[in-house]
């Protein structure tokens, strides 16, 4: 899990605690309309969501996902054919020619100067009998990279889960923030058509009927605005599922309830490093580091194949009979053992056993950053979720004194002792503390699946 996932979700919602200053209260819990796909026949609805089928939509249909899965599969042909590299090498080839002039007879070696038709045919085999362990370290090099291919796939899976975690809730958000703003601005319009009846009869200040109507074009604004944020989010959720926008349907709420599991920093970070699969994918990466150290020093030892022949020849001007019997009774066998001994070659295999000792070295540097960005991630995430917490316990507070003080504001107002600058001044803290309550508290969901993803209790 990259720490990219709690910067862009902490923009996400301190954006919608600046944009909703200006929001008013929430009076119900009636819920926003979302769009939903009705098919061809206009009348069949699609389901509503849980977060646990948007995830296993994403597995199976993501196509960056899928695309990872294509590495599997090329590490699982590598090693087939590391292991294929044992057998012979078989080969055989076939030609005919016309000659015109000064040539060879290939039957009898002797030099023509007639027109000639001649063939041959030769079959080759070639089996490694040893070559300094190259082979068999491939291949144990294969495997070990396929074990680290299949680890490297499960960590982008369990990525991919928690970038449709933090989109579902971006999702949520936006429809709790929307319904808050339109249910905020009923308020405003409400006060703006008493507004208008006593301005008519000349019950009100110009200036706070004017304030009324100000303030309900800019409700409306936001209205607006958290749709484009909705459907923005809505879009970024289907894209990681694959589908359509208005194919994503209404998504199933997710229970805000409070975790009863709270490990600490270094007790989440054990269990990460034991969990994630991206820990031991490292490992199987320095061992197959490892084996490319001696496929490179392989190339000290000499090699040694065995080789066999089978080949015949056919000429028109040589010995008498047809093509088929000249072919039966030119037929040459051969057997060999061949040696190769490396005496200099420009140290190219000294160079490769270090830069392969390099790999080495960089595969274990790789992992140790790996522990290192993990041991901050999973103590940010710890610290992130005790925060979250403390501070919506403020929020609840913070949002009871000023349900009171915009109560009492209200009151006032209406009984004329007032003004619409004290009134919606407080109307607007009372909004505000609202969607920063509802903000925070996604945002302490969110947290709580970090670390539920960390803890390795992720079970979507």
């Amino acid at each position: 899990m990259k720490r990219i996932y709690i910067y862009s979700v902490m923009c996400f919602l301190l954006n919608y605690t600046k944009v909703h200053a200006q929001e008013t209260e929430r009076i119900s819990n009636d819920r926003t309309d979302v769009p939903i796909d009705t098919g061809n026949d206009g009348s069949r609805q699609i389901a509503k969501r849980t977060l646990a089928e948007c995830v296993q939509m994403g597995i199976k249909a993501n196509p960056t996902l899928l695309q990872s899965a294509l590495e599997m599969k090329r590490a699982d042909i590598d090693l087939s054919q590391a292991k294929a590299n044992r057998l012979p090498d078989v080969n055989a080839s076939l030609g005919h020619s016309l000659t015109s002039g000064r040539s060879v007879d290939n039957s009898t070696n002797q030099y023509i100067t007639t027109n000639n038709s001649s063939g041959s045919f030769s079959l080759n085999a070639s089996a490694p009998v040893f070559n300094g362990l190259r082979i068999l370290n491939d291949i144990r090099m294969k495997a070990d990279a396929k074990a680290a291919g299949k680890l490297e796939f499960d960590s982008r899976i369990n990525d991919l889960k928690l970038d449709i975690i933090t989109s579902f809730i971006q999702v949520l958000t936006a429809q709790d923030v929307l319904k808050q703003s339109e249910l905020q601005t009923e308020v405003t319009r409400e006060q703006v058509r008493r507004a208008e009846t006593m301005q008519k009869e000349g019950a009100i200040n110009p200036g706070d009927y004017y304030d009324f109507k100000g303030q309900l074009a800019n409700d409306l604004n936001m209205i607006e605005n958290n749709k484009q944020v909705l459907y923005t989010s809505r879009v970024k959720l289907a894209s990681l599922l694959n589908i359509e926008e208005n194919q994503l349907g209404e998504l199933v709420p997710l229970e805000l309830v409070a975790d009863s599991q709270n490990l600490g920093a270094e007790q989440l970070y054990k269990l990460a490093s034991e969990n994630l699969p991206n820990i031991p994918a490292l490992d199987w990466r320095i061992k197959a580091a490892e084996k490319n150290i001696s496929i490179a020093k392989s190339s000290y030892w000499p090699s040694l194949s065995l080789n066999a022949g089978l080949g015949s020849n056919y000429s028109k001007n040589g010995m008498s009979g047809d093509y088929w019997y000249q072919m039966k009774n030119n037929v040459g066998k051969s057997i060999s053992l061949n040696l190769s001994i490396p005496i200099f070659n420009h140290l190219r295999t000294y160079n490769d056993v270090k830069l392969a000792k390099l790999g080495l070295e960089s595969a274990k540097f790789q992992k140790e950053i790996a522990l290192n960005n993990l041991r901050t991630e999973t103590s940010n995430a710890v610290f992130n979720l005790k925060n979250a917490s403390n501070i919506i316990v403020q929020l609840r507070e913070q949002n009871i004194n000023f349900a009171e003080s915009f109560r009492i504001a209200k009151v006032v107002f209406e009984l004329g002792n007032s003004n619409s600058v004290l009134f919606l001044t407080a109307k607007n803290k009372y909004d505000n503390s609202q969607i920063q309550l509802v903000v925070k508290q996604y945002e302490w969901l969110l947290q709580k699946y970090i670390n539920d993803y960390y803890a390795g209790a992720l079970n979507l």
